[in-house]
């Protein structure tokens, strides 16, 4: 007689993940700026993969605080793990923060972004007003002892609008989404099937004009912003072009290859480069903030 042994299951993947996670050694203040340093003026790829790797503990601590708003869990772990790239990608380290700090905010943003868009089929909102009405609302609501998924008394509309600094109708009409349920937009919305929930969607899409006085825009900022580079020296130009104004930004150590001077005189020059361009601006459109030149700066 034969005897049949039960086939072996393979481990979980999640799990295997996660606990690879836990199990990454953490990094030392200094051995982390090394990493950090690595990556950024080297291109080091080795140190861009254990730098991320000790942190992949963050992704899936930031992950479970998500998880009860029913979405799977890998997929939030999965964002994160993009928000962690992304912050490994932007991060300076000579600006004295750790990455853990700075990564926290990048993976917190890019689990949020996941969650508003897939939570629904509608779309909640990206501002940040938005955000923190939709990821707080519950929370105090039931604080206050708000039960339930209806309408807030004017009393306690009054509170979560203050404590969020938003507007009340904003807290209203977040409150009636997160109670509504997805509907499909060919459902009639009469008994007698006359109509259909998409007759009534407005045409959100920008009109000629406004497509018309974005592009104007776009084309006086990017009047501005040369008119601003001309106030550079040639060699400051091309450190702000190469550094600054490319998808894929050149490492000081390349640049200073290039021009025949040290990665941290590269440094220096970006520095004075960059608030003579601010001044500039700053003398041309009063505040370069509000008309959107400082990210490109």
């Amino acid at each position: 007689m034969t005897t049949r042994t039960a086939p072996t299951r393979s481990p979980d993947p999640d799990r295997k993940f996660m606990k690879r996670a836990m199990e990454a050694p953490l990094l030392e203040r200094d051995h982390e700026l090394a990493l950090a340093t690595a990556w950024k003026e080297e291109g080091d790829e080795k140190a861009l993969h254990e730098l991320t790797t000790a942190y992949m503990r963050l992704v899936v601590a930031v992950a479970a605080k998500f998880r009860h708003y029913g979405l799977p869990f890998p997929d939030l772990v999965s964002e994160g793990n993009i928000g962690l790239m992304q912050a490994a990608a932007r991060f300076e380290p000579e600006r004295g923060v750790r990455f853990s700090t700075y990564a926290s905010w990048w993976i917190r943003s890019a689990i949020q972004d996941y969650v508003l868009r897939n939570w629904s089929i509608v779309r909640t909102g990206t501002t940040a007003a938005q955000k923190s009405l939709f990821f707080n609302l519950r929370r105090l609501r039931a604080l206050i002892k708000d039960v339930g998924s209806g309408a807030l008394s004017p009393e306690n509309r009054a509170y979560v609008a203050q404590a969020l600094r938003v507007g009340e109708d904003d807290v209203e009409q977040m409150a009636s989404r997160l109670a509504a349920v997805d509907r499909s937009l060919n459902a009639p919305f009469t008994e007698d099937g006359d109509g259909e929930w998409q007759d009534l969607l407005a045409d959100e899409n920008p009109d000629p004009e406004a497509e018309v006085m974005g592009s104007r825009d776009t084309e006086k900022r990017s009047q501005w912003l040369g008119d601003a580079m001309g106030a550079l020296t040639d060699r400051e130009q091309l450190i702000i072009r190469e550094r600054r104004l490319r998808e894929d930004s050149v490492t000081l150590e390349k640049l200073g290859e290039q021009l025949g001077i040290s990665k941290e005189r590269v440094r220096q020059i970006e520095h004075q480069a960059l608030n003579k361009l601010r001044k500039a601006l700053t003398e041309a459109v009063g505040d370069p903030e509000e008309a959107g030149l400082i990210p490109q700066v």
